[in-house]
């Protein structure tokens, strides 16, 4: 279970930072150019698009290298992930893959309660 929620959490936050790289830009260009925000839509919080689009995709691949050895930190870093992403940009084509990958391998690393290891988490 341990391998699986690493590989989650890296192919989870690998398409986060192509959603967070839109997010992010998209909020950068309707503050430069309110027309564009006036045509399309602007965020309501770009702030916090901005650090969920930089701070999701890291603590995703941060969660999954951490699974390994350390299964629930890296459990509570994938869920803390999934629950960024849903917040920031809400359940959607482009984040149900991150958000369930991210979610899955956090569930997964938790769920690991007897590692491989002979020291146990909790």
């Amino acid at each position: 279970m341990r391998n699986a929620a690493l590989t989650l959490g890296i192919i989870a936050g690998i398409i986060g930072i192509f959603v967070g790289l839109f997010g992010y830009g998209y909020a950068e260009l309707t503050s430069n150019k309110p027309e564009v925000g006036e045509v399309f839509g602007s965020f309501d919080n770009p702030g916090f698009i901005r650090f969920a689009s930089f701070m999701a995709p890291l603590l995703a691949i941060a969660g999954g290298a951490m699974a390994k050895m350390r299964a629930l930190w890296g459990g509570g870093l994938l869920l803390i992930a999934a629950a960024l992403f849903y917040a920031a940009f809400g359940f959607n084509a482009g984040t149900m893959f991150p958000i369930g990958f991210a979610a899955l391998g956090g569930i997964l690393a938790i769920a690991a309660g007897k590692p491989d290891e002979p020291k146990a988490h909790f």
